[in-house]
C-alpha cells in the first residue's frame, strides 16, 4: 500500500492530503474497485490507472485542497472513459475523494499498525460526510461497494493487506534482483543466508534479512501458505531446504532455482529418502514463467515474480470467493 505510506508521510509533514479511491466501475477500466492514490499540494503517490483520468483526478483533488475552508465533505465524481476524456477503456468509473487532515495522523498510524498486524478494517462513508467511520471488518464483509449516484451515495469498503509471505533463501544476484520486484509487490519478505557478509551494502528496506548458520531452521517459522524460493550458494543447502519445506505440506509456492538436471537429481534423492512421488509436483524447478530465455539476473527475477504473482492473485480471488460462500473458511490452509 504505497498510498498509505505516502499518506502518513504527508500528514506527518503537516500537509492535508486527498485520498482518491476507485469506488465503482462499469465496463472496462484501468484499475479495480478499491484502488487508491493520495494527492497533496506538492506530492502524489500510487495510481488509479494513469492517463487523463488520473490527471483530472489529481486536478480535482488539488482543487479540493486549495478551495477548502475547514474540512470539506467527501465527494464522488463520475468519469466516462471515452475519447472525450482521452481514454480508450470505454467504461465508466466513479472516484471517491476524501480530504485527510494532518490532525488525523495518530488515527492513521493506528490503522496502519492494524493492517500490518493482519487485521481487516471496514470503512463507511456517506454523501455529505467529511470523514470515514472505521471499525474492524467482520468475516462476512469481504467486498467494497458504492450505492447511489454522484450526489446521494453510500460507500462501504474492506481494507486489508493481502498476505504475501515470501521466504527467500540465498542472497545472490538473482535474489537481489528478485527482492526489488517483491518489494514493489508489497510482499512480506524474509531473506535468509548463512554467510556473515551476505547482505553487506544491500538495500534491506522493508525486508526481514537474517544471517542464520542453519537456514533450514527458518522454515519452521513460516506461516501457512508461504511462498518459498530456494536459491542459495550451495546445492547441499538447497537440498536440506527442500527436505524442510516438503515436511511442512502447506506451501503456496515452492520454487528451486536450477535446471531440469538439478530437478532430476533432487527428485531421485528425495524419493530415496521416502518422499511420496505424488508430491514431486509441488516443486517448481526450473522457476519462472515460460518464454523468457534471458539468463540475466533481472530477467530471471522478473519471470519468477510474474509466476508468483499469478498464483498470489489466484489465491486472493479464491479467498474472497470462499469468504462470501463460507465466511469462516479460508483457502487454502
Amino acid at each position: 500500500m504505497r498510498w498509505l505510506n505516502a499518506l502518513l508521510d504527508g500528514l506527518a509533514a503537516g500537509e492535508p492530503m486527498v485520498w482518491v479511491s476507485v469506488a465503482r466501475l462499469h465496463g472496462s477500466g484501468p484499475r479495480e474497485v478499491g484502488a487508491s492514490m493520495v494527492v497533496g499540494a506538492h506530492r502524489q503517490a500510487d495510481t488509479i490507472g494513469g492517463g487523463h483520468l488520473e490527471w483530472q483526478a489529481i486536478a480535482q483533488a488539488r482543487q479540493l485542497l486549495s478551495a477548502s475552508t475547514g474540512h470539506p465533505a467527501a465527494r464522488v465524481c463520475r468519469y466516462n472513459l471515452g475519447a472525450r476524456l482521452g481514454q480508450c477503456c470505454g467504461g465508466v468509473v466513479w472516484l471517491l475523494f476524501e480530504v485527510i487532515a494532518p490532525s488525523a495522523l495518530a488515527d492513521w498510524q493506528a490503522r496502519a499498525a492494524q493492517l500490518s498486524a493482519g487485521q481487516a478494517l471496514w470503512r463507511e462513508l456517506n454523501a455529505g460526510e467529511a470523514a470515514s467511520r472505521w471499525r474492524l471488518a467482520a468475516p462476512t464483509e469481504a467486498s467494497s461497494a458504492l450505492d447511489g449516484g454522484e450526489h446521494d451515495w453510500r460507500w462501504r469498503q474492506r481494507l486489508a493487506r493481502a498476505p504475501f509471505p515470501v521466504w527467500l533463501f540465498g542472497a545472490g544476484h538473482v535474489a537481489q534482483a528478485l527482492v526489488t520486484q517483491l518489494r514493489l509487490l508489497a510482499a512480506q519478505v524474509r531473506w535468509i543466508d548463512p554467510r556473515d557478509d551476505a547482505f553487506a551494502g544491500l538495500d534491506l528496506a522493508g525486508v526481514d534479512a537474517r544471517v542464520n548458520d542453519d537456514p533450514a531452521s527458518e522454515v519452521a517459522e513460516a506461516p501457512p501458505g508461504c511462498f518459498y524460493l530456494v536459491m542459495s550458494h550451495s546445492h547441499a543447502l538447497d537440498f536440506a531446504l527442500c527436505e524442510a519445506i516438503f515436511a511442512r505440506r502447506d506451501a503456496a509456492y515452492f520454487g528451486l532455482i536450477g535446471s531440469h538436471s538439478k530437478r532430476a537429481s533432487f527428485e531421485q534423492r528425495l524419493l530415496a529418502r521416502g518422499l511420496d512421488a505424488a508430491r514431486l509436483s509441488e516443486l517448481t524447478c526450473p522457476i519462472g514463467i515460460a518464454g523468457i530465455t534471458d539468463k540475466q539476473p533481472a530477467a530471471i527475477a522478473l519471470a519468477v515474480a510474474a509466476q508468483m504473482l499469478q498464483l498470489h492473485n489466484a489465491r486472493q480471488w479464491l479467498n474472497q470467493a470462499h469468504t462470501l460462500i463460507q465466511p469462516t473458511v479460508f483457502y487454502p490452509e
